[in-house]
């Protein structure tokens, strides 16, 4: 069992184990010293614009100079914009200090290769190890041997002019009027900058960070904002991050949303259309609506489904050569311009998508019609391998055979609570309330769950 890492690093509150300067010291030390094993000798660092961020920041970078590794520091910006420049530029690795869209207090850090991914298990499982191991303690270079600290001041313009370049030849954005939401996050000073050089009439909202409103009832955990604000401006469309702009969610004309399941069907059968989706794939996570399967099927699409989390999804596109993928959330990953989600470059997409067919989003999003969907969150005694329980297996499988082609079942436990989630989808609300309280009975009777709560 991992003590520091989950699924996207490290995360929690900001001063509060293990997210605190004492320990992020501590994990410089050891990442200085794995990554000089490995022959990374120059790290880029970014943040986010927390309070925390600063704090954290001179930690790790600390612990990484002691060790005698290099750091390019970038101060704040998108983590999308790290992955770019992480494959760009002469840097052996990448550390984004940031929470993404969880809120102020919350901070976290993220490690990219030289190649703009995730570091794969392997290395973030042989970073806890040195830190628990102490097998680096009594390394303390001294001279010339200590890290040196150099800024990297045009880290985004390089971004900026790459962000551009993704829209297809000839092709700009005059004539249309876009809402963007910064979230108060890492995007306030990008995402607005690349819209109005490309043509566009921005209305900017939320670009103002003080550190502490990051998320704060904006962005795209807070969609009613830019949902306001698009009606407010007559605007085309609205365009919402999350704190660290790796996400996207959209809004129609009208006022409406649009989510990543929308986004991938809107860019997918477009994708299908234009011959550029590798094997008619589409990758998803297990929380995407079956609506999406729905609506790539006329086309030729195809959905494959991994775990929650988009290290697995870009895994999965990896392996099987997908060019996009990503989940319900938002957070999409266009393989063709960059290697993690990021919220800009997709809106751009969709924007070129728009302009493609004279459509208006409310049109595009037509093609996607998601199925009702009910869901249970159960505590449960223990996560005992529910597969292996006869009782619960028969229940789901009555389920599945009722639900035919009509729908699907979902069971998996939480990553970090003792709580089994159920989710149907189907097209029937009130038969997928009582299929699904069917597959709930069945474990609180063998898992001695003492409730159901409706998700």
């Amino acid at each position: 069992m991992r003590k520091l890492f989950g699924t996207d690093g490290i995360r929690g509150v900001a001063n509060v184990h293990p997210v605190t300067s004492e320990m992020v010291f501590q994990l410089g030390r050891a990442t200085g010293y794995v990554f000089q094993q490995q022959h990374r000798q120059t790290v880029l660092v970014g943040k986010d614009t927390r309070i925390s961020g600063d704090m954290l920041e001179s930690a790790l970078i600390a612990g990484m100079c002691s060790m005698g590794t290099n750091v390019s520091r970038a101060g704040v910006i998108p983590t999308p914009v790290l992955a770019y420049l992480c494959r760009t530029l002469s840097c052996q690795a990448g550390v984004m200090i940031s929470a993404s869209h969880n809120p102020m207090e919350d901070n976290g850090i993220k490690f990219f290769s030289d190649e703009g991914t995730k570091l794969p298990d392997a290395v973030e499982e042989e970073i806890e190890r040195v830190i628990f191991s102490g097998e680096h303690n009594e390394i303390h270079p001294t001279g010339a041997e200590i890290g040196r600290v150099v800024e990297k001041h045009n880290a985004v313009d390089r971004y900026v002019q790459f962000a551009k370049r993704t829209l297809p030849e000839g092709v700009n954005l005059k004539g249309l009027t876009v809402v963007v939401d910064c979230a108060n996050g890492s995007t306030y000073h990008v995402s607005p900058r690349v819209l109005a050089e490309l043509g566009a009439e921005v209305v900017t909202i939320n670009a103002e960070p003080d550190g502490t409103n990051i998320n704060q009832n904006c962005g795209s955990t807070h969609p009613e904002t830019i949902q306001h604000a698009v009606l407010t401006h007559l605007a085309d469309v609205g365009i919402a991050h999350d704190g660290d702009g790796d996400r996207l969610i959209m809004v129609d004309e009208r006022g409406r949303l649009v989510d990543g399941d929308y986004i991938m069907a809107i860019a997918g059968i477009e994708m299908l259309r234009a011959g550029r989706l590798p094997n008619n794939l589409v990758v998803a996570s297990v929380t995407s609506n079956m609506g999406l399967d729905l609506a790539l099927k006329p086309y030729g699409g195809v959905v494959r489904r991994t775990a929650v989390g988009d290290r697995y999804v870009w895994e999965e596109m990896v392996r099987s050569g997908a060019t996009l993928g990503g989940e319900q959330s938002g957070h999409i990953i266009m393989r063709e311009f960059t290697t993690t989600g990021d919220g800009l470059i997709t809106a751009l997409q969709v924007l070129a998508v728009m302009i493609a067919r004279a459509q208006p989003l409310s049109e595009l999003a037509r093609c996607y019609q998601p199925l009702a969907q009910y869901a249970l969150n159960l505590p449960v005694r223990e996560k005992a391998d529910f597969q292996r329980i006869p009782s619960i297996q028969r229940a789901i499988e009555h389920v599945e055979d009722r639900l035919g082609g009509r729908g699907r079942v979902l069971v998996r436990y939480s990553g970090t609570e003792p709580k089994i989630r159920i989710l149907l989808e189907g097209e029937d609300e009130s038969e997928l309330r009582s299929l699904g309280d069917r597959i709930g009975d069945a474990f609180r009777s063998e898992l001695g769950a003492t409730q159901l709560q409706a998700a």
